[in-house]
């Protein structure tokens, strides 16, 4: 079941990318980012303290987790990597995800004193042979913008403090409760950077690229897929984000489809080696075998008993 809704979440996490260009079209990157997260953020309210009212409200010693849960998640994660993605391509831009795994595995072995296994680690090099295999024609080119990266870096260093910092609080609060606060404190912590950042160049066009690209980011990424990835944290934060190893496939798919960005060989080595590390990180699992024919003696016992009786 974990492995399914890993499979889901990296699905909907890589399709961000590319409502987010498609938003693009009609407005600019903080400005759509800031009305997604208040549309998002006000809905949740809605539904959490006002349809529901089953949800407690956040206790006086709560807050400032929350504060800071919605500055790293939702401002600056968020905020710099739609910011990003003007300089860089969607499919680009998934492959640089799978480079917070790498940080979350660090800060857990310091922060939360989480024994990082060989396994785990020999996965994420391989996974990181892949990312430097499909990062490199970018570089060689010139097609990554220098100050792209470093914005779209900045913002997975935000993510992986931000997953750490989760796991280390434990807020004892619904997933729906923190996210409802972290994206409407995010929201609004935004408001100031995008006046200052794009005074000069706001503008928004009221078409079906700004609108389908504000749905989808609302109801699908920021609600769906938030809740989604709060329960996989709380299951293990290391694991939850070696899923992220995954964006590069279907991210590279739907730029394909979407978009119509090439896939190239580089693409694809690049890939194989990040499905490789992911299978060796032991995220993607089959049954042990001891469990499989233990089961299958459970059955066969039962069937047994059936026709006994």
């Amino acid at each position: 079941m974990e492995t399914v809704l890993g499979l889901f979440f990296t699905l909907l996490w890589s399709s961000a990318a590319i409502a987010t260009k498609f938003g693009l079209h009609s407005t600019t990157p903080l400005v759509l980012a800031t009305t997604r997260f208040l549309i998002a953020g006000g809905l949740l309210f809605l539904y959490v303290y006002l349809l529901n009212k089953k949800y407690p409200w956040p206790r006086s010693q709560e807050w400032i987790p929350l504060i800071f849960l919605g500055l790293l998640n939702t401002t600056i994660y968020l905020g710099a990597t739609f910011w990003a993605l003007n300089y860089v391509s969607a499919g680009l831009f998934n492959l640089l995800v799978t480079t917070n795994p790498f940080v979350v595995a660090f800060l857990s072995s310091i922060w939360l004193k989480r024994k990082v296994y060989l396994q785990e680690w020999i996965g994420m090099v391989v996974a990181a042979c892949g990312l430097l295999i499909g990062i490199w024609p970018s570089i060689t080119t010139g097609e990554a913008n220098l100050y792209g990266l470093i914005i779209l870096g900045l913002g997975m260093l935000s993510m992986a403090i931000g997953s750490v910092y989760f796991k280390k609080i434990n807020l004892d609060l619904p997933g729906i409760v923190i996210n409802t606060w972290q994206v409407s404190i995010g929201g609004a912590l935004l408001i100031p950077i995008t006046y200052l950042l794009e005074k000069e160049k706001f503008f928004i066009k009221l078409d079906y690229y700004f609108l389908g690209s504000l749905i989808w980011l609302v109801f699908f990424i920021s609600i769906g897929t938030m809740l989604l990835w709060f329960y996989l944290l709380k299951l293990d934060t290391v694991k939850a984000n070696n899923w992220l190893f995954m964006t590069p496939i279907f991210g590279y798919i739907l730029a394909a489809i979407f978009l119509n960005e090439s896939i190239t060989v580089f693409d694809i080595t690049a890939t194989v080696f990040v499905v490789l590390g992911l299978l060796l990180s032991g995220n993607i699992a089959s049954l042990p075998i001891k469990k499989i024919h233990h089961r299958i003696r459970s059955v066969s016992y039962v069937s047994r008993k059936k026709k006994v009786k």
